[in-house]
């Protein structure tokens, strides 16, 4: 399985041929780094909630017009899909095969934003081995303990630095895919990123300092 990463939360993750695209939200594509036409191949795109880092109802409806791509969201998501007529498939909770994916889905809790209203959001299991927690770092997560990676919010409005190390330390993944840094300069990225590597090192979880346009990893 290869996992690449296009900005901040964007992922592309390709198996025996089948893409599968999480999140192509506003910030991935606000300085045109990254564009639609790069999706071409994709077959499914799960969006996993609201928050427009994540979803821009543009940006999707450009993706799958070129793509064909079948869409797997929540509700929330959804209502607004209704209102351009473009058809998805609700996954909130359960398992969902898309081509070699199985993705099992679960409702997680958001973590506070100041002055904002929690969305709706789903966080994945991916072929049993990647967790996708989304932008949630909720204590029941703790029950995937020892998974082979964890997709991992690196900075964030509602997070600091030793909150996160220390509930991927608690989860003890045997790897780490950094996300939600679309906000910082590349200087910035590169040295909290050094730090985290050097913070996940000693506790013998391998860091991968991830951030550039197209750039993954495979396991």
């Amino acid at each position: 399985m290869k996992i690449s990463k296009y900005l901040h939360s964007c992922l592309l993750f390709e198996l025996d041929g089948y893409q599968l695209l999480f999140d192509p939200g506003k910030f991935s594509f606000a300085e045109g780094l990254v564009t639609p036409q790069l999706f071409v191949d994709v077959r499914t795109i799960v969006i996993t909630h609201i928050h427009p880092d994540h979803f821009d109802i543009d940006i999707l409806k450009s993706i799958v017009e070129l793509s064909g791509a079948v869409v797997v969201t929540n509700s929330q998501v959804g209502r607004e899909l209704d209102k351009i007529n473009l058809k998805y498939i609700l996954l909130e909770e359960g398992t969902h095969r898309a081509g070699p994916f199985k993705l099992q889905a679960f409702p997680v809790r958001h973590e506070l934003i100041m002055d904002n209203p929690l969305p709706q959001m789903t966080g994945f299991l991916i072929n049993n081995k990647v967790l996708h927690p989304v932008d949630s770092m909720e204590e029941k997560l703790l029950n995937f303990k020892g998974i082979e990676l964890l997709i991992m919010v690196s900075m964030a409005p509602f997070a600091n630095e030793p909150t996160i190390s220390a509930f991927a330390d608690e989860l003890y993944p045997k790897q780490i895919l950094p996300v939600h840094d679309g906000f910082a300069k590349d200087f910035f990225i590169l040295q909290r990123y050094a730090a985290y590597k050097k913070h996940f090192d000693k506790q013998g979880i391998k860091f991968h300092e991830i951030y550039k346009v197209g750039d993954g990893i495979s396991i």
